[in-house]
């Protein structure tokens, strides 16, 4: 998928492009040969069609120019102490693989080209060095091109995915903007995208935290719970340009295209990616929010990849995120896009066809299923409760209060409601059922209930004393 380069990035090429090399010097210093000057030279500065025919015609020459052959150093090994010499090689290679297709490929059956790049990435001899950027570029030129998915390629995958996350928790939203792009360039298959997620403390989790600025979502738990809620205040300011937490447009558009991308593999990443990352509620947000219909295109499309591949798991928690309820309001909206409209609609169905068949019993079932819990109705209905509560401890021998189980005994640094709400469900099930104490205490939930009375968090403290207040007062009734 070709993206127009970022403006910061252009700048430079540009720059480096128009800056005089004295070559015929760099020749009689070593720097180069004659050989790979006449090589340059006959690409360098003419037209795309004349530069096309004459790499065409030499592919093995060009090959041997860029990461060397027959016992010859390349033009970058050779001229590895010229840094003058070294940038523009590296522009020049960027803009031969992207306009001579046929160089991406011819560079791929070398054996392992990137061997002679990776260590340029990290290339920092000065401050602001474009070395390791102009690399990056060269790379992603190369092994897009030419959509290897060797041995080679999959050992440098790692390190390229490493360098650009890099550029994406930058400050420079310029140079966020370069990462990203990188990254869409990249996952042009399974084995990248595979990689992609393998590594997602380092890729995914900073684009989720751009996506989170831009729903005006915070870090802390309040932060999550107001994602549910529905009561985010992105800042509107100069909306056309940028949405919350100052993130443009065009980085917003680039991120979600990367996540589209990446959702391709829904079927291996999508309980984990919801999980991880409140995936549905905060792609429901965003989809609350978004300005443009391109943008509103890449939501509804990556929502309706990850929803089917994970109907029994994901469509509930859609249904808590009140998803239903905003597609049908954006129905009502005139969209030009026919591929929006399309998953608009496919998306509505899917949805639909979910909810025709399922009760508050199974919403509430996804919920705990999800592991994560959230101030959802059933929570708070006493009637829910009434009507469920034995079926909820008989459920498939007790695997819904298991999970719960597993729920508590996790701390929840990023949003202690979770804990709240589980301390909430244990004492609507001793009231309700208070026969089956005995259950819930083999699971160490009275044990875990006494020990969040000590939490610093002021809601959990008061629905863990409300839930052992039922144990308690069943205990003494039985005495």
């Amino acid at each position: 998928m070709s993206l127009d380069p970022p403006t910061y990035l252009a700048s430079l090429q540009s720059n480096i492009r128009q800056r005089p090399i004295p070559w015929d010097g760099a020749v009689r210093a070593g720097t180069l040969t004659e050989e790979q000057l006449a090589r340059i030279r006959s690409v360098d500065k003419v037209k795309k069609d004349v530069r096309k025919q004459t790499i065409e015609s030499d592919l093995d020459g060009y090959s041997a120019l860029f990461v060397g052959g027959a016992g010859k150093k390349s033009v970058l090994e050779l001229a590895a102490k010229r840094q003058d010499v070294v940038q523009y090689i590296l522009v020049l290679l960027n803009d031969l693989l992207t306009t001579v297709p046929a160089l991406s490929k011819a560079l791929a059956k070398t054996g392992d080209p990137y061997q002679h790049f990776i260590p340029l990435l990290g290339h920092r001899t000065v401050t602001d060095d474009p070395i390791p950027l102009l690399t990056s570029t060269v790379l992603v030129s190369l092994m897009a091109g030419s959509r290897d998915e060797s041995q080679a390629a999959s050992k440098a995958l790692p390190l390229i995915y490493s360098y650009l996350s890099s550029l994406t928790t930058n400050s420079d939203a310029g140079l966020q903007d370069i990462g990203v792009q990188e990254y869409s360039s990249l996952l042009y298959g399974h084995v990248p995208r595979e990689q992609f997620w393998e590594q997602r403390s380092e890729t995914v989790a900073p684009l989720v935290k751009i996506l989170r600025a831009a729903a005006g979502i915070g870090s802390g738990g309040d932060a999550t719970a107001s994602l549910w809620s529905g009561t985010t205040n992105p800042s509107r300011s100069g909306f056309e340009g940028s949405l919350g937490g100052g993130v443009g447009l065009q980085l917003l558009y680039h991120v979600l295209l990367v996540i589209w991308q990446l959702s391709f593999e829904a079927a291996d990443i999508g309980d984990d990616l919801n999980k991880e990352y409140d995936f549905i509620a905060l792609y429901t947000q965003l989809l609350r929010l978004s300005p443009k219909e391109k943008t509103t295109r890449l939501l509804l499309s990556t929502l309706l990849n990850i929803l089917t591949a994970n109907q029994n798991t994901l469509l509930a928690i859609a249904v808590l995120a009140r998803l239903p309820t905003l597609l049908e309001n954006l129905k009502t909206r005139q969209f030009n896009d026919p591929d929006l409209r399309e998953d608009l609609d496919r998306l509505r169905e899917l949805l639909e066809e979910y909810t025709k068949t399922k009760t508050t019993f199974d919403e509430y079932v996804g919920e705990i299923n999800s592991g994560r819990l959230h101030w959802s109705p059933p929570h708070r209905n006493t009637v829910f409760w009434a009507e469920n509560a034995r079926k909820i401890l008989d459920y498939e021998n007790g695997a819904l209060i298991r999970k719960l189980a597993d729920i508590m005994k996790q701390p929840w640094e990023d949003d202690k409601s979770v804990l709240a709400i589980a301390c909430n469900d244990i004492g609507c099930l001793v009231r309700e059922v208070p026969e089956k104490r005995s259950q819930l205490e083999k699971l160490g939930l009275k044990t875990r209930v006494m020990e969040l009375m000590g939490e610093a968090d002021e809601n959990v403290r008061w629905e863990s004393l409300r839930a052992l207040g039922g144990w308690l007062q069943y205990s003494f009734d039985t005495k």
